[in-house]
């Protein structure tokens, strides 16, 4: 201060509460990314972390739906397949790139009605080539960890079909309708990709769901579901709601039974005296009487006189168990099955059909050599080759359809 008068800058440090003597240090500039990361690379304004009622929650919803998606996955491998022991967790897909640092097959899905969201499945790729492998009818052994585009599409069906079946549980479970988006497969090294998927960032937090997933002795290995925080919020919230209406409608008092108003008993009529003949006796038996009493202030009758019978039970005998009969093929040898050779099909337009006449040729989707569809009651059971017996023709069985071959014809 000179001369009376206030500069500027003290003007400035005394609005601002500081004395203008007094020390002043630098405030350091901190974005809202700078500050959304601490030094260990961790979000530091991270959502509430998961209370245990939540993780159980979570991993019932998870043991609910991936027992459906292992049983479609066994239909479509032919092995039994469980997937079981949730472990539920918050981490951040950078803590997860750090801990599996292998190559994995990514499955993305959206939710799209029910719950509004992203999911990802994660699998290693060495059980993804195992598993496209066995659809398109292979052993499972010796496999290469590459995969090709046909063998990703195959996997990408199986997932598919997984999902599906998820979805399903999920609508069962919460009692409302959920929809997921078609499913986006590719593969990632953790090790040396930058980012596993465009859902999140690395350091967003994410819930963890891993699952110990076996093939019939083919496979022993690891399953992640990986989804956001606020959609695992909505799932727990879904199933407690669920549970909630459903305690609800099971304690509901039941309707209690109408009430007849009070009703004082009309007096009985003097019966007539009448000497009964021998012969007319036994037709002119009485009906037992009742005496029906209405106590007052009571609405409710009660009545006496009345006979009652012990309940008699037929005894209940020990032997031995009834021997279950098992299912007799035989029983369904004799029923007709429709057998149809499918040497190729076309498709063509009305004005196409209309212009057909005798002479006229139609291409096929086939080539020439490639094997016939055998299909049984409509559906792919078998290729084979066209062959003559006894100027006839007939069908040489060359091949079995696979599960992946019998999915695509449906």
């Amino acid at each position: 201060m000179a001369d009376g008068m206030l500069s500027q800058e003290e003007i400035d440090a005394l609005t601002k509460g500081i004395t203008p003597d007094a020390p002043q240090t630098s405030t350091p500039n901190i974005t809202n990314t700078d500050a959304a990361v601490a030094a260990d690379g961790k979000p530091s304004n991270a959502a509430p972390p998961l209370t245990e009622i939540e993780k159980d929650t979570l991993g019932e919803i998870g043991n609910i739906s991936m027992g459906s998606a292992a049983t479609t996955l066994s239909l479509l491998l032919g092995h039994k397949v469980s997937i079981t022991t949730p472990n539920v967790t918050m981490d951040t897909m950078a803590d997860i790139k750090t801990h599996y640092p292998i190559p994995y097959l990514i499955v993305g899905v959206s939710y799209t009605t029910g719950i509004i969201g992203n999911n990802i499945l994660a699998i290693q790729a060495r059980d993804a080539a195992v598993i496209a492998d066995l659809m398109m009818g292979g052993n499972g052994t010796n496999v290469s960890d590459e995969l090709d585009e046909i063998r990703q599409s195959a996997v990408s069906e199986a997932m598919n079909q997984m999902m599906g079946s998820v979805s399903t549980s999920l609508s069962q479970v919460f009692d409302k309708k959920i929809d997921i988006s078609p499913p986006k497969v590719h593969i990632v090294d953790m090790a040396t990709a930058d980012e596993v998927t465009d859902f999140w960032t690395q350091t967003e937090p994410v819930i963890r769901i891993s699952f110990k997933m076996e093939v019939e002795g083919i496979i022993d290995s690891e399953i992640m579901q990986i989804l956001p925080v606020d959609v695992s919020r909505e799932l727990v919230r879904g199933l407690t709601e669920s549970a909630k209406k459903s305690a609800e409608q099971s304690t509901l008092p039941q309707p209690e039974p109408a009430v007849q108003p009070e009703s004082t008993p009309a007096p009985a009529p003097a019966a007539a005296a009448v000497s009964p003949s021998p012969s007319s006796a036994p037709a002119q038996q009485t009906a037992p009487t009742y005496q029906v009493h209405t106590q007052p202030g009571n609405s409710q009758n009660i009545v006496s006189n009345v006979p009652v019978q012990p309940a008699q039970f037929t005894p209940l005998t020990v032997g031995p168990p009834a021997t279950v009969n098992n299912a007799n093929i035989g029983l369904l040898l004799n029923v007709p099955l429709d057998i149809t050779v499918e040497l190729g099909s076309a498709k063509k337009s009305i004005k196409d059909i209309l212009d057909l006449s005798s002479g006229s040729i139609i291409e096929l989707d086939k080539l020439a050599g490639e094997p016939v569809d055998v299909l049984v009651n409509g559906k792919l059971l078998a290729k084979g080759e066209v062959v003559v017996i006894d100027e006839n023709f007939g069908v040489r069985i060359t091949d079995i359809a696979s599960p992946l071959e019998v999915t695509r014809s449906l």
